[in-house]
């Protein structure tokens, strides 16, 4: 066992990566050097940048923090006159190289425009929507709603993520309709994306010959393009629709095994499809050479029932709030030492934590306000790298897509296991959702987000569920990325129009070598755009090109991309 030294220190790293940006007051005589002419009300400060799991990183870089929009365009329109780029920072809770690509010099004529900080208004718009500064985190937005008697169907799990960040990637929560259930008035079982009304974006406007401030209506063309913009664009505040806040029960159960919640469609037994049909909202977590997934089960109840917790606030696993000693030792091990083969007693000490856990602090059956059940990941978890997809297709075809995807998994990870190699060590998860609709939004003529892994495909109209699957392993894991090309390459095969059809989930992991993450250039520059059609890509790539010219709002992994 490694010593209690290593393990603090694993430690320590973890809330390192956890803790806010820190923003150092830059030497006036260097910036003035160094950026000239920048806009003197807005403070310049030296930062770095780590993305979730600190494999991208940069040190050094010009920040600033704008007190508000016209600030930003300010730093904007200097940013165009001097040939930098503009990066928007929210929490940095992302993986791929959508705003900091790898290898950034701190030299480089790079900004970080820290949204976090100032950009953060909430108001009512009306007794159905809320406006809302992109800066604004996640939990302060569901928080206010909450108090306002207001609330969302799902949402990511970590409430440290920025609006402005999650709506950039379409981000998402699990949930579909059960069986008889009916969609209330201002909810989307789809994208966060799916909610806008309008946005105000920073765009280049031709006739003043610079950039300036502009709000779309969702039913403008153009915001089809914004709403999930990769970070091509920066969009400062949003008016989204919402809907009375409903109670949820959430059911953990760690008792069904693998082989049975995943079992071929038409099996007898306790399926995940079975489950979807009698709660809607599902999430299964299975740890790496375990047999028995962490099922999560959301359903909507009115009243508490008897069985359940009642929770006032979110966040309530705290054996995964934090990395347990038992966790902590052994990561600290198979990382320090390279202890690889270790994977299989990590797997199973990460499901012995969370079928204790759930015990021991009453949180196997909880109950209250949306927010509190759907928020439950803090920034002190383990830090974990993952890959993302989305696979598009029929609610009756949900068990399938998930049978096919596991069985190919399990033999995948046997067979590198036979030949010593455990290049996972972390969990698979499940969750589906519904595709956007953007009826759900309410307005006439509304558009769905042309870049958002659910948009609807127009020619398969009986596609209207995505399976969001994602495989975690520790960062700089052996033949991770090896074994994660093959699984991509079984989902782009298997999973190839027929029936169901694969997307990219933006902000994980996605275009894989057997090297390295977003360089597979087939992937890059042909199933990426394919996946949404060429019409589809062409019209929100020349949409973003015209609103932005000059490339202000990129980086070199973006210029790729949409080249």
């Amino acid at each position: 066992m490694i010593d209690d030294f290593t393990r603090r220190g694993f430690l320590r790293t973890a809330a390192a990566l956890a803790a806010v940006p820190t923003l150092l007051p830059a030497d006036p005589a260097v910036a003035a050097q160094e950026l000239p002419d920048f806009p003197l009300e807005v403070a310049l400060h030296r930062s770095a940048y780590r993305n979730w799991v600190g494999e991208i990183t940069a040190d050094g870089l010009w920040a600033c923090a704008p007190t508000g929009p016209d600030q930003v365009v300010a730093v904007v329109n200097w940013a165009w006159r001097h040939g930098w780029r503009v990066r928007a920072r929210g929490a940095s809770h992302g993986w791929s190289p959508l705003t900091i690509t790898p290898g950034t010099a701190s030299d480089a004529p790079v900004l970080l425009v820290d949204t976090a900080s100032h950009l953060t208004g909430l108001s009512l718009e009306s007794a159905t929507s809320v406006r809302a500064g992109t800066g604004s985190t996640l939990e302060s937005l569901l928080t206010y709603l909450e108090e306002h008697g207001l609330g969302v169907t799902a949402a990511p799990a970590p409430g440290n993520l920025t609006l402005g960040g999650a709506l950039a990637i379409d981000a998402h929560g699990t949930a579909v309709p059960a069986r008889g259930e009916q969609r209330l008035p201002g909810h989307t079982y789809r994208s966060l994306s799916n909610l806008v009304l309008s946005l105000t974006a920073v765009v280049w406007d031709e006739d003043s010959g610079a950039y300036a401030l502009r709000t779309y209506d969702r039913a403008e063309a153009d915001c089809a393009a914004l709403l999930t913009h990769l970070g091509r664009s920066l969009v400062t505040e949003v008016v989204l629709r919402v809907g009375a806040n409903t109670n949820l029960r959430c059911v953990s159960r760690t008792d069904i095994p693998a082989r049975e919640l995943f079992a071929a469609p038409g099996t007898a037994g306790r399926s995940l499809e079975s489950f979807l049909d009698r709660a809607g909202r599902v999430e299964a977590i299975w740890f790496a050479f375990t047999e028995h997934p962490w099922l999560k089960l959301w359903s909507v109840s009115p009243t508490r029932p008897p069985a359940s917790r009642h929770v006032t606030a979110p966040y309530n696993y705290p054996f995964s709030d934090s990395v347990p000693t038992p966790v902590a030792d052994l990561v600290g091990r198979i990382v320090s030492d390279g202890a690889w083969y270790l994977a299989p007693v990590l797997g199973n000490a990460q499901y012995d934590v969370a079928a204790l856990g759930l015990v021991t602090t009453l949180s196997a059956d909880i109950w209250g306000p949306s927010k509190n059940t759907l928020l439950y990941l803090r920034p002190t978890t383990l830090r974990i790298a993952t890959n993302g997809y989305a696979v598009l297709t029929g609610r009756d075809q949900v068990q399938r897509v998930v049978a096919e995807f596991t069985a190919f998994y399990r033999e995948r990870l046997a067979a590198y296991a036979g030949r010593g190699r455990f290049p996972v060590n972390g969990s698979v998860e499940i969750r589906v959702t519904g595709l956007d609709d953007p009826a759900d939004a309410g307005v006439d003529g509304a558009r769905a987000p042309l870049l958002s892994a659910l948009r609807p495909r127009g020619e398969r109209p009986e596609w209207d569920t995505a399976v969001w699957l994602n495989i975690l392993t520790l960062p700089g894991t052996p033949y991770a990325e090896a074994f994660l090309s093959q699984i991509e390459r079984f989902l782009l095969r298997t999973f190839d129009g027929e029936y169901a059809m694969t997307r990219v989930e933006w902000s994980k992991g996605w275009a894989y070598t057997k090297d390295a993450a977003w360089s597979d250039g087939e992937v890059l520059g042909a199933v990426v755009p394919g996946a949404f059609g060429q019409d589809v890509w062409g019209e929100a790539s020349g949409t973003l090109d015209r609103l932005d010219p000059h490339g202000v709002f990129g980086n070199a992994f973006l210029d790729r991309l949409f080249r």
